[in-house]
């Protein structure tokens, strides 16, 4: 019999402890959906995970991850998420640090060694400042790229793109080009319909087939079998050269004794060489 998985400690009294325990360097306490998240002031960062991982009842010894936030409409838009496991006690917390574009985080690299590429990835993405960090570099984008693709304001394309040049034999980068330009949507609920008209909504505005419903009223209904169109079907390309049909016997050959299909009328080739009893096609 399989052993079950071991169950995460419950949260009864690690937000008392927090509070207890980071004092005035704790901003807001929150236990949402099963989750303990503690937003701490920026400045007083470091000190507060040294609070975290050495206090008795706390003991979260292990940095998980470092995760950004974008909140465009926000003063300080960005959200740094550090992700905290206490080893001894089997319990995640959420740390949450709010900065701008200019703003560093103290960095967590003499705590945590881990910290130092955690951070260069929420720096890449996001572009949030870490001081203390000695490496503080992009780590998942390319050489020369420009932006952080994480922002919410970052163009799906990018700024430039990069392609192999036959001329150059190397890689170049270049403006993104688009073959069209970006299309505004609305976002709206496919079934409530969009505000505006889409090329080929008409259709919809035709009677429908003989029986089959419509939205159209009784007044605006004609009867499927009383349209007919009066155009006529375009000629084919080969309309000029089809076979017509025969208007009298004389054009037929009809009645004639010699419709035209007899040995003396058939055309004499100089290519073929008469064989002895004259052949069935000679």
């Amino acid at each position: 019999m399989r052993a079950p998985a071991p169950a995460y400690a419950s949260n009864d009294g690690v937000v008392d402890a927090a509070r207890a325990a980071l004092g005035a360097s704790l901003i807001d306490a929150v236990e949402h959906v099963g989750e303990v998240a503690l937003h701490v002031k920026r400045e007083a960062l470091y000190d507060a995970m040294i609070v975290l991982r050495d206090t008795p009842g706390l003991a979260y010894q292990q940095l998980m991850e470092i995760a950004g936030v974008d909140y465009p409409e926000r003063a300080e838009r960005f959200e740094v998420v550090y992700c905290l496991l206490s080893l001894t006690r089997n319990h995640r917390i959420r740390v949450h640090v709010a900065t701008d574009e200019e703003k560093p985080v103290p960095s967590v690299t003499a705590i945590w060694p881990v910290a130092g590429w955690l951070e260069r990835e929420v720096y890449d993405m996001y572009g949030v400042l870490f001081s203390g960090n000695a490496d503080l570099r992009r780590i998942l984008t390319d050489y020369g790229f420009r932006g952080h693709p994480q922002r919410k304001d970052f163009p799906l394309t990018g700024y430039v793109e990069l392609r192999y040049s036959e001329e150059a034999k190397r890689v170049v980068y270049e403006p993104v080009q688009l073959a069209q330009d970006f299309r505004t949507f609305d976002f709206q609920s496919p079934w409530e319909g969009a505000a505006y008209v889409l090329p080929g909504d008409e259709k919809g505005a035709l009677p429908q087939a003989k029986g089959a419903p419509t939205p159209l009223s009784a007044d605006a209904i004609q009867k499927a079998d009383a349209t007919q169109s009066a155009t006529k079907a375009p000629a084919a390309p080969s309309e000029p050269y089809a076979k017509k049909d025969a208007t009298s016997t004389a054009q037929s050959g009809a009645g004639e004794p010699d419709p035209g299909n007899q040995k003396q009328d058939k055309p004499v080739e100089s290519d073929v060489v008469p064989t002895k009893g004259g052949g069935q096609n000679q």
